[in-house]
């Protein structure tokens, strides 16, 4: 991944301390400094929590299909409290929205998504025919 020396732009839905309740919807946009971020791919999460905090956890699952055979490894580990949490999910339904609309529906059902006869069937050479 590329490192930037740039400053991207994200929007919180926080607003500034002081501002009527009116106004605390009003979305601000908040500098952050990805730099360093380090990203990873995940393909499996888990989520598990407690009273006071969410944890949610990443891996890659090598066999995606079926009951895994061996344990799947969980390389990072997000603890969150409910607020962030929360706000987080607002984010991710409207990133999946605005997805949808332009892509159409995910389905997230395996069975449904594979069509029938779109896997090639393992075909068998021809045989020659037999010497007399």
């Amino acid at each position: 991944m590329a490192k930037s020396d740039d400053k991207s732009q994200n929007e919180a839905a926080a607003p500034p301390a002081g501002q009527e309740a009116g106004n605390a919807q009003q979305q601000v946009r908040v500098e952050i400094d990805d730099s360093s971020a380090v990203a990873t791919y995940a393909n499996f999460c888990r989520v598990m929590g407690t009273p006071e905090e969410l944890i949610i956890d990443f891996g890659v699952n090598p066999q995606p299909f079926g009951v895994p055979t061996n344990p799947i490894p969980v390389n990072h580990r997000i603890i969150t409290n409910f607020y962030t949490a929360k706000r987080m999910l607002h984010a991710l339904q409207l990133t999946l929205q605005r997805h949808e609309a332009t892509f159409g529906v995910l389905e997230t059902d395996v069975q449904k998504r594979v069509r029938p006869g779109a896997m090639p069937q393992a075909q068998t050479a021809p045989q020659p025919p037999a010497s007399k």
